[in-house]
């Protein structure tokens, strides 16, 4: 059963990614926007599911270190992990004013989640001003797009084809993803591997996989912009989205072993995604390998402590 829900999981990974970025790309074109706010938005804010839910359920379960570490740790993650292995797979290029914008709003939202989690604790009032933040940020990005010419050779398929191919790959990545973690983790476990272990490596890579496969499948079929659109998007609503959702409805507070170590991590991330965009405006190999190896590290550390 183990083997078969790894199995499942992968596949569904593999065909939700391929169905939600066709389906993305086709919203994009039909909209007359970039496929670059797809990502940011549609795809996005859809494969953060896993962490919404997640940081949800460990709030409401009295856990705050899995709820607040979900969202720093899916951070780093993005940054380092999925962003990386996008540029090892196909090299892509940045667009320079759309990430003047884009940019600006996760360096934003990066020092006022990083503010937040060093204040001690998700109040109520926080998690508002995050939650407002973060509809500012998409009222302000889909005007500045919404008349945005479209990409010659994008054809836009029929409306209804779209939407479900978006919706059901959003749903086959967050199955597939659970499937996926279920089954490592009964694996691991068969196999003697020490919890912490598994929440460091499966369960913490496991809640950015649709991210990742999303974001590999569309570097691939070079839609590099959704690419990149998805990680920075995703960054955007873990900070100020799922933060603020999560102190809303369950004000926590923010254990002291995140903020001395791990929210120093993020910082240091974002500080490095923004550093390869702006380098010539093109994500590189070589780029993509520094941001694995500093992940590779990362993890190790983790397991030193």
């Amino acid at each position: 059963m183990l083997l078969l829900s790894l199995g499942s999981g992968l596949l569904l990974l593999v065909a939700g990614g391929d169905a939600l970025v066709r389906g993305a790309a086709s919203l994009a074109a039909r909209w007359g926007v970039s496929p670059l706010l797809i990502g940011l938005t549609v795809v996005g804010f859809g494969t953060s599911t896993p962490e919404l839910v997640t940081s949800l359920q460990a709030a409401f379960a009295g856990a705050p270190g899995v709820a607040v570490g979900n969202v720093v740790g899916s951070n780093v993650a993005n940054a380092l992990l999925i962003l990386g292995i996008a540029a090892v797979a196909m090299p892509f290029a940045v667009d320079r004013a759309a990430f003047r914008r884009d940019g600006t709003m996760l360096a934003l939202a990066t020092l006022a989640g990083a503010a937040v989690v060093l204040s001690g604790g998700l109040s109520r009032g926080l998690g508002l001003m995050l939650l407002a933040g973060l509809a500012l940020y998409l009222w302000t990005a889909w005007r500045g797009e919404r008349d945005a010419p479209q990409a010659a050779g994008d054809v836009p398929g029929p409306l209804l084809r779209a939407v479900v191919l978006t919706v059901a790959g959003i749903a086959a990545t967050v199955l597939g993803a659970r499937l996926l973690v279920g089954g490592a983790t009964g694996l691991a476990q068969a196999w003697g591997v020490s919890e912490a272990v598994i929440g460091l490596t499966v369960v913490a890579v496991g809640t950015s996989l649709p991210e990742l496969v999303t974001s590999l499948v569309a570097a691939v079929k070079r839609q590099g912009a959704m690419a990149f659109g998805n990680v920075v998007g995703s960054n955007v609503f873990n900070l100020l989205g799922i933060l603020g959702a999560t102190a809303v409805v369950v004000p926590i507070p923010v254990p002291p072993e995140i903020a001395s170590r791990d929210v120093w991590v993020m910082l240091a991330a974002t500080v490095a995604l923004v550093v390869v965009a702006v380098t010539g405006w093109r994500v590189r190999r070589g780029e993509g390998v520094a941001l694995l190896a500093a992940y590779g590290g990362y993890m190790a550390w983790l397991a030193m402590g």
